[in-house]
């Protein structure tokens, strides 16, 4: 039996401008249906429409046509069900004189919500329990992260929608994103759904992820069955020019270095390592290659853009990150 749908998409589109000639759709035709009790990466490049659907989600700007569904409650006509939502976006608005925690404390107060004890907690939580007396205009980008973070589970949310969460933070401070989103998946049953533009941070983070460009779903699914394992495998062996012989005949290998490449399905893979150890080579490591998730979203939008007509499909990846901090 599935589960519930936290978010549900149909038909989603903005468009920008009233003249035929200047308008600029924004987002078009977006159809998404978001499980309950996953971590959901909404992937593209700046411009891609990520933000728009984002604020359209939270109410904050009115869609041109389509409808949204949280927790199957349709925003425009159940605002209520929002109170489920807690959101950190960039750019949110703190009062720069205040503390950290006196921020919190206001946005709980405003909204009829206020705990000391979750306050005092939900700083300790994001790693802001040491800085939560320091005014707000003293705070670095990542402080400013973190303190959005706190803002948006104020209210102990069902649902958490977060645009660029890592932003501004530090190696470290990426990978305690990390853990903390997985801990409110695992030990708490929330829903988060996160845009983003790097990559890798997204491939270790999500569930599933959903790619957009110009404003149009490519592809979503389970990461793993987007990027699925290429029929190869590399070994580390010794010695190398013995171990690519052995393979002569029954496989196609190449040697780099101290590892050989060797065309083989997943199953072919006893049987590969059965040939080496016959004939005497030392096996040390043995990795099936998989299709990166970075590698996935060049190739298909580089695909949409062929398809449009677009000679310069790399211009659309302007601030799309390929880096990643494990």
């Amino acid at each position: 039996m599935p589960g519930p749908v936290a978010i549900r998409l149909e038909n989603l589109t903005k468009t920008f401008g009233r003249r035929e000639k200047k308008r600029i759709v924004a987002v078009n035709n977006v159809n998404l249906d978001i499980d309950a009790g996953q971590v959901y990466g909404f992937l593209g490049p700046n411009g891609a429409g990520k933000t728009t659907t984002i604020r359209m989600m939270l109410s904050l700007m009115r869609p041109t046509a389509g409808q949204i569904y949280i927790f199957d409650k349709p925003i425009r006509g159940d605002s209520a069900v929002l109170r489920r939502v807690g959101a950190a976006v960039e750019g949110a608005a703190f009062y720069p004189y205040l503390s950290g925690c006196r921020n919190l404390e206001v946005i709980a107060r405003i909204n009829g919500y206020y705990d000391a004890e979750r306050v005092d907690r939900l700083l300790r939580q994001v790693g802001l329990d040491t800085r939560a007396r320091q005014r707000f205009r003293g705070y670095s980008l990542g402080m400013k992260q973190r303190l959005g973070l706190a803002a948006a589970l104020l209210n102990d949310p069902d649902l958490l929608i977060m645009d660029e969460p890592t932003n501004g933070l530090d190696p470290a401070g990426i990978q305690e994103m990390r853990h903390f989103l997985r801990e409110l998946i695992e030990q708490h049953g929330k829903t988060v759904f996160l845009s983003s533009h790097l990559l890798n941070e997204v491939e270790q983070m999500c569930d599933r992820v959903a790619i957009i460009h110009r404003g149009q779903i490519l592809r979503e699914g389970r990461i793993a069955d987007l990027t699925q394992a290429q029929p190869r495998v590399k070994i580390e062996a010794a010695p190398v020019d013995q171990a690519t012989a052995a393979l002569e005949g029954h496989y196609t290998a190449s040697a780099n270095g101290g590892t050989i490449t060797v065309d083989a399905a997943r199953e072919e893979i006893p049987a590969v390592l059965r040939r080496l150890i016959e004939h005497g080579i030392e096996v040390y490591e043995v990795t099936p290659q998989r299709e990166s998730l970075e590698s996935f979203f060049l190739k298909v939008t580089a695909q949409a853009a062929a398809a449009s007509g677009d000679a310069t499909p790399q211009a659309d990846h302007a601030g799309l990150e390929m880096t990643s901090v494990r």
